[in-house]
């Protein structure tokens, strides 16, 4: 297997941002499973983060989700971070576990309500400013139940207002990242429901606002690779949420679903600049493990994304091109294949082993006794989960 220098270089820079709550307790509807060892503080979070840079080389900064990760001193704990050979990255505001938002955030219909929403938002700005972060994710869960509940178009205003006054308030640096979901926990009409509205609303509020493509929320048979080609073409792709699904849900590993999906997709981000230097693409799983260890499903998660990334740095492109052009259709698609195809998994246990890395990161971690040291000293105290 061969690698351009410049596909060597790109796979060299890829860093895959981790969430913290993928180690807390996660779960369904039905039941969210403890495990001993569950982190109780946003410290012990990174810590277990710091775990899976440290074995794996690929995800040097983590994200937090607001109010789950507040604390009383985010530069104390930026520098916490930065101990543990961390950053601090995206911030995720909450909208979707507040009594008032039942029927809306940001597109609420009373006032005060939507206020409340925006300084939320404020209040989570406050926190980039101290950790130095870049970019404020934004999942809207608003939407509707029924048909003639909420004034559609209404709603769409009150949304376009309410974005406006948070991205007027983000430094010159920051970013609004703007997320969509086809439904949940609405099912009638989610107010962000697919890339269109995310990409109208961000193309209105400037150029520092920009789209993320959840790879969980799509319906069914969506081409979500087209999607990930139309918004690098449009220069409004700005993040991505990596997980898996095989119906409604999006929270299994990355990969685990339709691994040929996953390599689409990233050949799509590579064909697109989105590799590229500077290219401002943030990489980011977006992952709540309930059966599986918390640690070893991030490590197997940024694994799995490096895997298909090499395959499709490994497209001879000038091959397929020569093939699209001449109409050769199944040369085309054999281009593409054997890049699928080709396993990489050796050439990328070699690599590691020469940067200073575990060959096998998954067994390395399992050996370590990292897992029964925080089963032993994580005793007591609240364990952090959903509405921690």
């Amino acid at each position: 297997m061969s690698l351009t220098p410049a596909a060597a270089a790109a796979l060299d820079r890829q860093a895959i941002e981790l969430p913290s709550w993928a180690f807390g307790n996660a779960g369904t509807r039905f039941k969210v499973f403890t495990t001993p060892g569950t982190p109780r503080t946003v410290e012990e979070k990174l810590a277990d983060a710091a775990q899976v840079q440290a074995l794996t080389g690929l995800a040097p900064s983590v994200a937090l989700h607001i109010p789950w990760d507040l604390v009383d001193d985010f530069g104390k704990l930026a520098a916490y971070a930065d101990d543990l050979g961390l950053r601090l990255g995206t911030i995720n505001s909450n909208t979707f576990q507040d009594d008032d938002y039942r029927l809306g955030s940001l597109t609420h219909v009373d006032p005060a309500v939507r206020r409340k929403a925006v300084d939320h938002h404020f209040r989570c700005i406050d926190v980039m400013h101290a950790t130095g972060s870049r970019d404020l994710k934004i999942w809207l869960p608003d939407g509707t139940n029924y048909p003639g509940q909420g004034d559609i178009r209404g709603r769409q205003d009150r949304l376009a207002e309410s974005l406006r006054t948070i991205y007027d308030r983000l430094g010159p640096d920051q970013r609004l990242v703007l997320e969509y979901k086809i439904f949940e926990p609405f099912f009638y009409t989610m107010d962000v429901p697919d890339w269109g509205t995310a990409y109208a609303h961000a193309t209105a509020l400037g150029d520092r606002a920009v789209v993320c493509l959840d790879t969980g929320h799509h319906a069914p048979s969506t081409n979500v690779e087209f999607i990930v080609a139309q918004l690098l073409r449009l220069g409004r792709l700005g993040a991505f949420d990596f997980n898996s699904r095989f119906y409604a849900d999006d929270d299994l590993i990355v990969g685990a679903a339709d691994p040929f999906q996953l390599f689409r997709i990233l050949a799509e981000v590579v064909r697109g600049g989105g590799m590229d230097a500077g290219s401002g693409v943030q990489f980011m799983l977006d992952q709540c493990h309930n059966i599986e260890d918390k640690i070893a499903g991030q490590i197997r998660s940024v694994l799995n994304v490096e895997e298909m990334t090499a395959r499709a740095l490994l497209i001879d492109r000038d091959a397929l091109t020569a093939a699209q052009e001449a109409g050769d259709v199944l040369g085309a698609n054999a281009v593409y294949m054997d890049a699928f195809w080709t396993d990489v998994r050796p050439w990328l246990a070699d690599r590691r082993e020469e940067r200073g890395l575990p060959r096998d990161p998954v067994a390395a971690y399992a050996a370590s006794g990292y897992a029964e040291q925080i089963a032993a000293e994580r005793v007591g105290g609240r364990q952090a989960g959903w509405g921690a």
